[in-house]
């Protein structure tokens, strides 16, 4: 699948520099050429010598070479690759990137280059979540830069969340993806996620604890497989992943529009936990307390999104997947579900309280076809993401 594809990989300072190893095997295992180049910070977690050894050729590192700087050498090393991947992108890199700086080889030949480039972040929590961070992230997707993770997970310093760099498989199917090599190139995937609200009055409104963390990891892991994904997101607290192409809602009817809108597609996954009901008549004004009590809300029915996709007469995607969000008889409720709505797969979990799921860094699923279950241990969010976007891809045939 890379096979003859030549790869420029900037290797960053940070403890996850170890895994840049790692991935450098994988390209060459499977046929890339691999260019490395090293920072200075990046020399402080590996070493020259093993960056080369794996590579197989030279690691550079010095802007003012002469040899090759007599030949304006990082302009052609900036244009020989048909991909720049820089593992680890620390906080650092990524504030030079997004401002343009050019003041060592890395930074120099990441303003040079005509070829796309690919990130995969990795910093402390806080870094990751500073704002002056999330600004320069989205600068840099703006920019066109694409993204593989960061993931919610424990860091070296001992804190956890996200920050951590993504693993050198997720890497490497974000790297297939950019190349155009991945088993969902040319496909598109619609994935909806997040709760919805449905006001009450301007103030309030009706909701339900999802975070969308799960629907956010899986559009990021469809992008990283090379599929072209439209997110469509209600109120999350977790932000959309970059390279996707975004849609925010806040009702379930807004969100029916924003899937309508986006077909026709290959594969809907409806991740979202949308309102069953909503308040038949909001009010334009705040609701008071009154002498004559609490209000009497009258609900109507939202409607039924996956069950609309999944029961279409024409233009149905070839595979629609629903998610079941269940607190008792979570296997016979997700079968029920299936039947009901006639869609393909449903992924189902148990959000007891005390799976600290709903709003957590981890899932545990299982998936319902009509053929049966299949169970999947507890795993971070991202890692069931990866092994339900590569599910997807088998179920379409890449």
């Amino acid at each position: 699948m890379l096979h003859g594809r030549h790869v420029l990989l900037i290797i960053g300072g940070g403890i996850a520099a170890y895994k840049a190893l790692e991935l450098i095997r994988r390209l060459r295992e499977r046929g890339a050429k691999v260019t490395p180049v090293l920072t200075r910070a990046g020399e402080q977690f590996v070493t020259p010598l093993s960056v080369s050894t794996l590579a197989g050729v030279a690691v550079f590192r010095d802007l003012f070479d002469l040899t090759a700087e007599a030949e304006i050498g990082h302009i052609e090393l900036s244009r020989a690759a048909d991909l720049i991947v820089v593992v680890p992108a620390t906080a650092n890199l990524l504030a030079r990137m997004a401002n343009g700086l050019a003041d060592d080889l890395a930074t120099t030949l990441l303003l040079a280059t005509d070829k796309r480039v690919l990130v995969a972040p990795a910093m402390n929590v806080r870094m990751w979540t500073h704002p002056a961070t999330q600004r320069n992230v989205a600068q840099l997707a703006a920019d066109g830069i694409l993204f593989a993770g960061p993931d919610d997970g424990a860091m070296a310093c001992g804190e956890f969340g996200p920050g951590r760099m993504a693993e050198p498989a997720a890497i490497l199917a974000a790297i297939e993806g950019a190349l155009g090599g991945g088993p969902l190139a040319g496909r598109h995937v619609i994935v909806t996620s997040g709760p919805t609200h449905e006001p009450v009055d301007p103030v309030r409104y009706i909701a339900n604890r999802s975070s969308g963390a799960q629907g956010a990891a899986l559009a990021a892991a469809l992008r990283d497989l090379g599929a072209r994904v439209s997110f469509v997101t209600g109120p999350a607290t977790v932000p959309p992943p970059p390279g996707v192409d975004v849609t925010r809602v806040e009702t379930a009817q807004q969100m029916r529009a924003a899937v309508m809108a986006a077909l026709p597609a290959d594969a809907a996954v409806m991740a979202a936990a949308v309102a069953d009901w909503r308040v038949k008549a909001a009010s334009a004004q705040k609701v008071k307390k009154g002498a004559s009590g609490p209000p009497v809300l009258e609900l109507a029915e939202n409607p039924d999104i996956l069950a609309e996709v999944a029961q279409m007469s024409g233009g149905r995607p070839a595979l629609v997947v629903g998610f079941a969000a269940e607190t008792e008889a979570v296997v016979d409720h997700a079968r029920a579900k299936l039947a009901r709505k006639r869609c393909d797969w449903i992924v189902a979990n148990d959000v007891s309280p005390e799976t600290g799921i709903m709003g957590g860094a981890e899932n545990a699923v299982i998936i319902v076809t009509a053929d049966g279950e299949e169970s999947w241990p507890r795993l971070p969010k991202p890692e069931v993401a990866r092994r339900l976007a590569l599910r997807i891809a088998a179920a379409l045939g890449g």
